[in-house]
């Protein structure tokens, strides 16, 4: 039997051995928190001896509650089976699905994913009439999915009377929720909303769970949202058993409900709460630590903690400044080429790394695209973390709603996708006429759909049509009460003729389609082979268990390492995932913090946050680019280095120099360095060193060159101090909007400004 404490350090065997009351554990990147959880659960249930079932434990992907499961098993040598080890989502299906019907609905409900809601969504607008360029339907699906993250139902929902949109949304968002109702359906944000309501509506809902869940723990407890927040609070209530895990430094979505507010606030909502900080890391270097340490100490709304390691010093960063993206692009595949080829001192002879331990970030998707080409034109495989799903390919979402409309006969959402999936010869104008009858009766699609075959208004032609469908779909569900997922799949599969008209097709697009679809069938047998080998899992798999995973998947979930591809994704993607070599593309005012995130300050704390998972995912050589020129709707633009850059401290990075010149860090314009080339002069600023500017007071200098950025403190020999806020043109030309604190906000000309940099 494997000791629990072999593996653990002093400060991770505390938080492992404190299981009474409310524990707060500060986890820093690549500290071991998986560990910390998993060997936790299992203290609990052989030293403890609490019962599997009594234990909660939820995270935020499948792959990590995988994980966390596999590892507690391990750990027991044998089965760790009744303890509730999943994602939010999942935790809420799994009840919804024994309680719903308290809820007016039924338990054989669908989940629809953010596809099937926008277009939902889109139906529910073109009846209420409603302009799409002014009121977008992903504008109001991100509103609803923000209000549902708040708790807030269409009946609490108060919209200002002066604002057209809000109006309008309580319109959409009440109409939608009752379609929902109508279908037999739930979105995501149902889920933990729906179970809220439960709990209020229930007490005595709440009081079993309660008694079940004596010990809850969470994991990236920085990323909750208010709903999650509460749903922990009220299942921690009485015993407060609760031990949450997170990290307040890598809270980066805020975009879509995090509160970041749920971890630092911790300590006020559960009073008596013991707190332990990880900060030993076991996965990156000395240099880049020092150097995340460095980025993410300039945000305020932070607990103060230090990472550090016994790894050794390792390489320095190193930085580049491209001339534009297509040179930024050159550089990535040179570097990548580099250390695929070559040989490692610490291995003489080695054949280099393999492909698979490289990635390439940045902050938006479309910052990959010249990357891509230049990987394609060498030949570098490659795989794009966050690109198009899986389940999300037309031909999987079709035979899926043909499983989901087995399953729920009232999911009209999926039988408009495959009423004419193959041709039926059922058109659009029929199904119109036919939602419309059903609305008129309050009937689901479904039911509606047999009850006009009795109505004189459907032309014969059509009748037998949709007759013949039925009766299809009345067999199929049938028999999926005998046969096992994968042969019921099989089995529609061969029934509809999908396959059969993917074959006569014979494209290459086709065969993939058809490749795609057996795939499907592989991840169905597969689960079902395994029920029969491990007897710690259920026996069997239900066609419902198997469409909540799929609809509950996350694009972490789907990344798998085995294939030797690089791996190009967002900072957002790369949370949860390490590589020995990583390369930061971008690093730009613009980019990197992003525009559209503006000037407030935590919008520019949560951009310094991504930087810091950027970097922290780097385990042994961290690159970071920017490009001096990028283009934007087709026209170059100049573009001032991140200032996160200049957060790092100069003496951790080596610059790679460009052919035939030095450069620096702030240049705004290739021009200059050309000038500077020709002269052969060197040119003193006051305060640059290795291409980073001091803190000390930089005086701008009268020759073009001016390093400004917005957010920088400068100083007025006349205004006195104050903080830029815009900036507008380049070299001679440049303007700057100043607010200063003694008149406010002012526009100057940078030439005659004499502004002193004063950080």
């Amino acid at each position: 039997m494997i000791s629990l404490f072999n593996d653990l350090n002093p400060v991770q065997e505390k938080a492992v051995l404190e299981t009474e009351g409310p524990l707060l554990v500060f986890a820093g990147a690549g500290s071991g928190k998986t560990r910390v959880l998993t060997y936790r659960i299992a203290h609990l249930i052989r030293e403890k001896e609490i019962s599997p079932r009594n234990i909660f434990a939820v995270t935020f992907t499948n792959k990590a509650a995988d994980e966390m499961r596999e590892r507690v098993e391990h750990l027991l040598g044998g089965s760790a089976k009744g303890a509730w080890i999943s994602t939010f989502h999942s935790a809420c299906a799994r009840i919804l699905r024994q309680h719903i019907d308290r809820l007016g609905f039924g338990r054989n409900f669908v989940i629809y994913d953010e596809e099937d809601q926008e277009r939902h969504l889109k139906v529910v607008m073109k009846e209420l009439d409603l302009d799409f360029k002014m009121f977008h339907p992903r504008a109001m699906q991100s509103r609803i999915d923000r209000l549902k993250n708040e708790g807030i139902t269409p009946d609490q929902y108060h919209p200002s009377q002066f604002n057209i949109f809000e109006k309008r949304l309580a319109l959409v968002y009440q109409r939608y929720q009752e379609d929902l109702r109508r279908n037999n359906g739930v979105d995501f944000g149902d889920l933990l909303l729906f179970v809220t309501l439960l709990f209020r509506k229930f007490p005595d809902v709440l009081r079993f769970y309660q008694h079940l869940c004596r010990y809850v723990m969470v994991d990236e407890f920085q990323d909750t949202n208010l709903i999650q927040y509460q749903l922990i609070r009220r299942l921690a209530e009485g015993h407060r058993n609760v031990c949450v895990v997170g990290d307040d430094d890598q809270s980066i979505y805020r975009w879509r409900g995090a509160e970041v507010g749920n971890i630092l606030n911790f300590e006020r909502d559960f009073p008596g709460t013991k707190v332990v900080t990880l900060e030993q890391n076991y996965r990156s270097t000395q240099h880049i630590l020092r150097a995340a340490n460095h980025v993410v100490k300039e945000n305020r709304l932070r607990k103060e903690k230090a990472l550090w390691t016994e790894n050794p010093e390792g390489e320095l960063l190193t930085l580049y400044v491209s001339e534009d993206e297509a040179d930024e692009a050159r550089f990535v595949v040179r570097k990548i080429s580099e250390h695929v080829q070559r040989s490692f001192p610490e291995n003489p002879g080695s054949a280099g790394r393999p492909y698979r331990d490289i990635a390439v970030f940045y902050r938006i998707n479309a910052q990959s695209r010249a990357i891509e080409e230049e990987l394609v034109k060498h030949q570098i495989p490659y795989t794009i973390v966050g690109g198009m799903k899986f389940y999300e390919r037309k031909e999987i979402k079709d035979i899926l709603a043909y499983l989901k409309l087995i399953v729920n006969p009232s999911d009209g959402i999926s039988l408009k996708r495959i009423i004419n999936h193959p041709p039926r010869g059922i058109g659009e104008k029929t199904m119109e006429r036919i939602t419309v009858f059903s609305r008129e009766n309050g009937l689901p699609l479904y039911e509606g759909m047999k009850e006009a075959l009795k109505e004189d208004w459907l032309p014969p032609g059509v009748r037998e049509k949709i007759g013949g469908f039925i009766q299809l779909m009345e067999e199929l569900r049938q028999e999926a009460e005998t046969l096992s997922p994968s042969q019921l799949t099989l089995d529609l599969l061969a029934r509809t003729g999908y396959l059969e008209r993917l074959k006569e097709e014979g494209t290459d697009s086709a065969l993939s389609r058809i490749e795609n679809i057996d795939e499907l069938v592989n991840v169905l047998t597969e689960l079902e082979r395994g029920d029969e080998v491990d007897q710690t899992r259920p026996r069997e798999v239900s066609l419902e268990s198997f469409l909540d995973k799929v609809s509950l998947v996350s694009d972490v979930d789907l990344y798998e390492d085995r294939e030797n591809r690089v791996s190009l994704m967002t900072l957002h993607c790369a949370k949860g995932l390490e590589f020995p070599v990583v390369l930061m593309v971008g690093m730009e005012e613009g980019l990197l913090p992003h525009y559209r995130r503006g000037e407030e300050m935590e919008d520019l704390e949560e951009e310094r946050r991504l930087c810091y998972v950027g970097i922290t995912r780097a385990k042994e050589k961290l690159y970071l680019s920017r490009a001096e020129k990028r283009s934007t709707f087709g026209v170059g633009r100049a573009n001032l280095a991140s200032r996160f850059l200049d957060e790092l401290p100069f003496e951790l990075i080596q610059v790679e120099e460009r052919e035939r010149r030095r450069e620096s860090l702030f240049s705004q314009e290739a021009s200059w360095f050309d000038d500077f080339s020709r002269s052969g002069e060197e040119t003193d600023f006051p305060s640059q060193e290795n291409g980073f500017s001091s803190k000390e007071g930089v005086v701008l200098s009268p020759d073009g060159f001016y390093p400004l950025r917005t957010g920088m403190r400068v100083r007025h020999p006349k205004f006195g101090d104050g903080r830029v806020k815009s900036i507008e043109g380049m070299n001679e030309d440049q303007k700057v909007t100043i607010f200063f604190q003694s008149i406010g906000p002012k526009r100057l000309k940078t030439r005659y400004a004499n502004l002193e940099i004063l950080e």
